[in-house]
């Protein structure tokens, strides 16, 4: 028997086998032939975390891709369950969305779930939970987005544009559906058993605006597939089409966990955190190097285990300096503390350069807003 673990769209336990999860969840892994037809699409470029395989399975990808290489009209949809906790694994799909709308150009929804993490978590006020969807908006708006591509929806200010579509949603799912999709029991709330109507929404909800067929697709991690699983189950029933995802591995924890641990800080890189704690998380964190110095220089390391080598997966666009770092790991030509450094001034330059762009964005927020371009 495989090892153990669980994945949900709130916990990640365990050791992940994702070629196992892909199967266990029945969704498709990204095949060459899908990333020749993206690049076919894009003049040849394909974004560095689908070629490197951190985005690596999908529902109905290759459909967007047709759709888009027909004309016809398509959307892109992610969220956050916001909090205050935000690191940069967070804005890793994001970076991606961005990449497809500068590609394609079309609109892109986001929705900041306040009302989710105040029914699904402890410890959070609903005034809270508000206050922190729109802290998170700035993260989002720092990465380039501009206001006639991205629509932010706050789903407790917002919920006029979702409600009507999540009560035909709810009105599909049954109770025992909704219980065994997402592990719920007699002792949830009854909130939490009809939130993922309102994420399904949002699904559909570019049809509605934009008043033509517009499916999404939707770029988050596969803990999320739960969600979309069931809404392209009833898409059809409510005469929308079908949503496409793109999922993606876990980020993992600095400390040596295969996902950061909201309950250990030193596992993730937060965008709050100033050089010094940056630094120092970077030269604590665990790797696949080997005891010493000289056993590195003769044995070399193995990149492979390492989530220092991964963070330079996810934050460098050059491939050709993401395998001198593997290659120079494997032959003993580059120790660990030198790695770490050269990412330290990478997530420095990042953090800092992300920061004052948040700082920016603090007065645009309405902007960006549903209500705002959609009335």
């Amino acid at each position: 028997m495989g090892q153990e673990y669980a994945v949900t769209p709130w916990e990640v336990k365990g050791k992940v086998d994702y070629l196992r999860l892909a199967r266990e969840f029945g969704v498709q892994l990204l095949t060459d032939e899908d990333l020749n037809l993206l690049k076919g699409l894009t003049g040849g470029d394909v974004h560095y975390l689908i070629r490197r395989g951190f985005f690596y399975a999908h529902r109905g990808f290759r459909e967007i891709l047709e759709r888009a290489r027909s004309g016809e009209s398509w959307a892109l949809y992610n969220g956050r369950g916001p909090s205050g906790d935000l690191h940069i694994g967070h804005l890793v799909p994001w970076i991606l969305t961005k990449w497809f709308v500068d590609k394609f150009n079309v609109h892109y929804f986001f929705e900041l779930t306040d009302d989710e993490k105040f029914l699904v978590r402890d410890g959070y006020t609903l005034e809270e939970t508000n206050r922190l969807a729109y802290d998170n908006a700035l993260s989002l708006i720092a990465l380039g987005f501009t206001p006639d591509r991205l629509h932010i929806i706050v789903d407790t200010d917002d919920v006029a544009y979702l409600y009507k579509i999540a009560v035909k949603v709810a009105k599909k799912l049954t109770l025992s559906t909704v219980k065994n999709t997402f592990g719920l029991t007699d002792s949830n709330n009854i909130g939490a058993t009809f939130f993922p109507a309102m994420e399904i929404a949002v699904a559909f909800l570019p049809t509605e605006l934009l008043n033509s067929e517009t499916p999404v697709l939707i770029p988050t991690a596969i803990d999320q597939d739960p969600y979309f699983r069931l809404a392209r189950d009833i898409a059809e029933t409510l005469n929308y089409p079908k949503p496409a995802t793109l999922y993606s591995k876990f980020l993992p924890g600095l400390t040596g966990e295969d996902k950061m641990s909201a309950s250990n800080p030193d596992s993730a890189l937060y965008i709050n955190d100033d050089d010094k704690e940056v630094r120092r998380k970077i030269m604590n964190a665990f790797t696949g190097g080997q005891p010493t110095a000289e056993l590195q220089r003769r044995l070399g390391g193995n990149p492979d285990i390492c989530p220092v080598y991964r963070y330079h997966t996810l934050l460098s666009d050059s491939d050709d300096e993401v395998k001198r770092i593997y290659e120079d790991c494997r032959g003993g030509r580059l120790l660990c503390g030198e790695c770490k450094l050269i990412l330290y001034e990478r997530v420095s330059a990042f953090l800092n350069r992300h920061r004052e762009l948040r700082e920016k964005a603090k007065d645009k927020v309405s902007e960006y807003k549903i209500s705002v371009k959609f009335k």
